[in-house]
């Protein structure tokens, strides 16, 4: 029987405090044991502390769900191991933390069916069996906020069925109210996700995903701009079965992305760049994007196309802001330091008399986007996400002093969120691309120069697509 998710301020902050207490004492422990030990004594240990470490933190966060299991899914795409100093450990013990991290997308602890069902009851009105001709009590995924279910509608229709967990809207505000502890869990682990302006806007709009007609509305745009792309595959909205707490939608079943990074390189490039042309390409082409990239949102179906899950994160751009990024990142790609800086002044990203030099500013742009920037073929480590995000916060790399004062609006701090996000799969996927031509598409409006990029051009150039034109 799972455990019952903790909702009261109080039960959700002692589980906090412990796990963040668990984690300094073993890493304190760690770290004595190690002035004595020998260098395989010390790799064994560290091996057992991180693999408790993993444990803890899937078992505690998962029983949690809400703002708690999102910091764990943030953590767990950024290498927190990278971030932790933890880079040196050998492959096959980095492997195993990582893995056990990642069960927080979709293999976290389950809410039992019944509880579950109560909720589909109560929101429609009626029995389960009165909406579904059939319904699967075991889900087939377990997230931040509801559990996903296979059911078939009455009609015949397949369908998927997110359900939100019971108590779930006052766990959350709970968290909101815990956020201190929260961010000093996070610290513990990776404090450069922890104190950066990305994590901060996340748990800001976590609250707007705990209401399910919110995420079909923005489920439906999403929908609307990409039906009938070549290449990416967005699920419909079953609206008539859509409430506060139930999301029903198109069925799709395919590869889960743990099984596309086992594919060999050209399909997992392949899969890169519908990756980058989504997250990245929604940003800079239709100012509306989803925030939140991650492996439990993206299947491979069996026709090639890469679909897409969970809309509850989304965000709308001004044009000026989109401007603002293309104006910063054409001024970044062609070297042109002083412009560039100064457009960081006139956004008021910079103050006037910061003193970020116009090559420092430079040279930040490159190393956290690089990949974009330069014209080549870039394989994507795998810790390349979590060294973006090192460069915001390590004395070391020289920014840290100058640009601590930054100003980054909620939107920007959103679509770093993307890109770094987006990055983080590309590692994982360990993706080869020419990614600065694909994105010469958006920022130049070049042709395209891949075959996928052509493909998209000629969909967008038909008069029934709905993308690129639907922008107010």
């Amino acid at each position: 029987m799972a455990e019952q998710i903790p909702t009261s301020r109080v039960r959700r902050g002692a589980k906090l405090g412990k796990l963040v207490a668990q984690q300094a004492v073993r890493g304190a422990g760690v770290t004595l044991s190690g002035l004595r030990d020998t260098d395989e004594e010390h790799l064994a240990r560290t091996e057992r502390a991180l693999a408790d470490a993993a444990e803890d933190i899937v078992s505690v966060l998962g029983s949690m769900k809400g703002l708690a299991m999102k910091a764990g899914q943030l953590l767990s795409m950024f290498d927190p191991l990278t971030v932790a100093g933890g880079d040196s450990l050998p492959p096959p013990q980095r492997d195993r933390f990582q893995r056990k991290l990642a069960e927080l997308y979709d293999q976290a602890p389950r809410v039992s069916f019944a509880g579950m069902r109560a909720v589909v009851e109560r929101d429609h009105g009626q029995p389960l069996a009165a909406v579904f001709a059939e319904f699967d009590a075991e889900p087939i995924g377990a997230a931040s906020i509801g559990q996903v279910y296979r059911a078939r509608l009455h009609d015949g229709r397949a369908v998927a069925v997110k359900v939100q967990y019971p108590g779930i809207d006052v766990a959350i505000r709970a968290d909101l109210k815990n956020l201190s502890l929260l961010m000093r869990m996070a610290r513990t682990i990776a404090p450069a996700v922890a104190d950066h302006a990305m994590f901060r806007e996340l748990t800001t709009h976590f609250a707007d995903e705990a209401d399910y007609r919110a995420e079909a509305e923005h489920h439906r745009i999403v929908a609307d701009i990409y039906r009938g792309h070549p290449f990416i595959r967005i699920p419909e909205v079953v609206s008539e079965w859509c409430t506060a707490r139930v999301l029903v939608t198109e069925l799709i079943e395919g590869r889960r992305f743990e099984e596309i990074t086992e594919l060999p390189a050209a399909e997992r490039n392949r899969a890169g760049e519908i990756l980058l042309r989504f997250y990245v390409g929604s940003i800079l082409r239709e100012r509306r994007f989803t925030g939140d990239p991650h492996p439990g949102n993206i299947l491979l179906t069996p026709g090639g196309q890469v679909a897409f899950l969970d809309f509850g994160l989304f965000k709308h751009m001004a044009a000026a802001a989109v401007d603002f990024e293309s104006g910063c990142a054409r001024a970044a790609a062609e070297y042109r330091g002083a412009d560039l800086r100064a457009l960081l002044v006139d956004y008021g990203v910079l103050e006037p008399d910061s003193p970020a030099s116009a090559d420092a500013c430079l040279r930040l742009f490159h190393e956290v986007s690089g990949w974009l920037l330069t014209d080549a073929d870039i394989r994507i480590a795998e810790d390349a996400a979590a060294n973006a995000l090192l460069a915001f916060v390590d004395p070391r790399r020289g920014y840290f002093d100058s640009l601590r004062q930054e100003y980054a609006p909620a939107e920007h701090a959103f679509a770093r969120r993307v890109e770094y996000g987006t990055l983080a799969l590309l590692g994982k996927l360990r993706a080869t691309g020419n990614w600065h031509r694909i994105a010469r598409e958006w920022l130049y409006g070049d042709a395209p120069r891949t075959e996928l990029g052509r493909l998209e051009h000629d969909w967008l150039a038909k008069p029934t697509t709905g993308c690129g034109n639907t922008i107010g």
